[in-house]
């Protein structure tokens, strides 16, 4: 048995910008050279799928410690350091119960299925806005989605969206491990907390009826009853924007990005909603977003390598999913293999991703009613790519299309 840290590893750049654009060769070096572990900055990195899915279950010697990241950030005594520290990821054992146990009953699979009307209207409109353009960022329309729904769930105004966006695409790097964001956080925190506290305090002065009830009066009845602080009920309408922004909208355009080179499924998708489902889970799969960070509170032995209590590890989620030890051909889009489901993109254990069927839901909703209005979906120029730590994804995805013919549409729906 060896300690972690004396085992010759190979090194994963994923602080450098060529890595989060094209992190393939490297991660099969990587693997070539060790099967399961690499060094990396702040820390190390496990990067085969099984590794991942055995360890991720260990909340009793792996936990979410923020204040590792906020020293690399330089954030202690921040308002962003604050939330950070206090929120849902980073709460453990009976307070983080406690929280998860007020959201839990809104966020089953059965209330994601109950909003997708929601849904459905919310895409329309954005549809029916952006589709007469016929060639725009497909990464900005799609960044409109996941915040209006947020806004209808809450019975927030339409109004504050490109406020809100502009504060969300700065909290989406909170995880990049780069100080220089830090300002850019600070100013995305003070415009979200004045916006919750906007929200909240219009809606004590004018409370909705009985049987008309949206998420934002449960979390005030939560409040009156006393299982919820108002300070929490703050932080948890901010985290649910953050969190639901960047899964969404990074998950979207990603998916658009591999079906553009993709015509016949992209098609299928606009005729066949179950098809769309299979299709949005194998993307999911196959290039999605999140590195989860973990710090050791207990050493562990795992693989006969001891891994000591204040060991940072970093499982890059967005990449498992390409693993040739865990997928038949995995670098190939298939919608049709086994397994569907098979993937860590929410995570695992304890702090698995509470909204994960919302994501879903919007995803596929927006990815069939997407398919049915905008054909022939074509790039129009190139894309860069976010930091790798955090939240990865595409930076931008100029692309044209032709606008479906609505006597057509039409005769989709019947």
């Amino acid at each position: 048995m060896q300690r972690i840290d004396e085992l010759e590893l190979p090194y994963l750049p994923m602080e450098e910008a060529a890595f989060a654009s094209n992190p393939w060769p490297q991660l099969a070096a990587a693997r070539e050279a060790h099967p399961w572990l690499a060094k990396a900055a702040f820390g190390f990195a496990v990067h085969q799928f099984g590794a991942m899915k055995d360890l991720l279950w260990r909340d009793e010697y792996l936990q979410t410690r923020i204040d590792n990241v906020l020293e690399v950030m330089d954030a202690d005594g921040t308002e962003w350091g604050r939330f950070e520290k206090y929120s849902l990821l980073a709460r453990q054992g009976a307070p983080h119960e406690r929280i998860r146990s007020v959201l839990a009953p809104a966020f089953t699979p059965r209330q994601a299925n109950r909003h997708r009307p929601l849904m459905q209207g919310v895409i329309s409109e954005l549809l029916d806005e952006w589709v007469p353009r016929r060639e725009f960022d497909f990464e900005e329309f799609a960044s409109n989605f996941p915040i209006g729904v947020m806004c209808s769930l809450i019975g927030a105004p339409r109004s504050a969206i490109p406020e809100l966006r502009s504060s969300l695409e700065a909290l989406g790097l909170s995880f990049s491990m780069d100080r220089n964001h830090l300002p850019a956080l600070e100013n995305a925190m003070n415009v979200m907390n004045g916006f919750v506290q906007r929200l909240v305090a219009e809606r004590k002065a004018a409370r909705l009826p009985q049987g008309e009830e949206d998420l934002l009066e449960i979390l005030l009845d939560t409040v009156e009853r006393g299982d919820l602080s108002e300070r929490e009920l703050f932080d948890l309408l901010i985290f649910l924007f953050v969190a639901g922004y960047d899964t969404s909208k990074n998950a979207l355009t990603l998916l658009m990005s591999v079906l553009i080179d993709k015509p016949r499924i992209y098609e299928r998708c606009a005729e066949d909603k179950a098809y769309c489902r299979r299709v949005v889970e194998e993307n999911f799969r196959y290039l999605t977003t999140s590195t989860i960070p973990r710090t050791v509170v207990k050493a562990i032995t795992y693989r006969d390598v001891l891994i000591p209590e204040g060991t940072e590890l970093f499982f890059p989620v967005s990449i498992a999913g390409r693993d040739p030890t865990a997928y038949d051909d995995p670098d190939s889009f298939d919608p049709g293999r086994k397994e569907i489901k098979k993937h860590l993109t929410f995570g695992m254990g304890g702090h698995i991703c509470l909204g994960q069927f919302i994501a879903r839901a919007q995803i596929e909703e927006g990815l069939h009613l997407i398919a049915r209005r905008m054909k022939n979906p074509r790039r129009t120029g190139p894309s860069s790519w976010r930091p790798f730590f955090g939240v990865w994804g595409l930076k931008g995805l100029p692309f044209a299309f032709d606008p479906a013919d609505l006597k057509e549409d039409a005769r989709l729906d019947a």
